[in-house]
């Protein structure tokens, strides 16, 4: 059991060339493989984390490589995206661009500051992911961008400056913090309550 979430982490991981490979080799013929690899990969994210602190292995390590592995399986999504649809994703160029800009940020920001990456897993986060699966649902299935692209930028942007301000406000590195409001509490001594939240 001690195992399940590295090998649930393991298979998104894996999920992310083939989803990949498809894309780039495949093409259109592709699209709703991908998708079902797209929620697959949902199922291992959110179960990793019930199942590592259900047997008690919901450590620093394992935290921050559930989330390296996810930067890496929607980094992968978002190459998919692009070779199923380039022109789509080239109108709207400049607020991915700002995405990509914030989410170097956090890692540029935290590694200055603490010498490691981010691993928040903060409930914002948490609710950009969601909007992600909408919105890669709407241009991959559908190849639309509509309201689901525009509230995964908007979420996005207010996910990403809540780890901006998590990282500034926390006086030492810590993993798994909700709300820039709790690395608030935290730098002023209040004891840290266990998350409950899934991943």
């Amino acid at each position: 059991m001690k195992n399940i979430p590295y090998i649930l982490i393991a298979i998104r991981f894996l999920l992310a060339p083939i989803i990949f490979f498809l894309a780039y080799v495949k093409g259109e013929e592709s699209r709703f493989v991908i998708l079902a690899l797209m929620f697959i990969g949902l199922l291992t994210d959110i179960f990793d984390g019930i199942i590592a602190r259900k047997v008690g292995v919901s450590t620093e390590k394992l935290r921050r490589l559930d989330s390296q592995v996810d930067l890496v399986f929607w980094l992968s999504l978002g190459l998919a995206t692009y070779f199923l649809n380039s022109e789509l994703i080239k109108s709207h160029w400049l607020s991915i661009a700002l995405i990509f800009i914030m989410e170097g940020l956090c890692y540029i920001i935290s590694i200055l500051k603490f010498g490691k990456e981010t691993c928040t897993h903060a409930f914002l986060s948490k609710m950009w992911g969601l909007s992600l699966l909408i919105a890669f649902t709407y241009l991959i299935g559908f190849q639309q961008a509509g309201w689901a692209f525009h509230l995964t930028i908007i979420l996005g942007i207010v996910s990403h400056i809540d780890v901006i301000l998590i990282i500034l406000i926390l006086p030492k590195w810590q993993y798994d913090v909700p709300s820039f409001y709790r690395a608030w509490q935290i730098r002023q001594g209040k004891q840290r309550k266990k998350t409950t939240f899934f991943n």
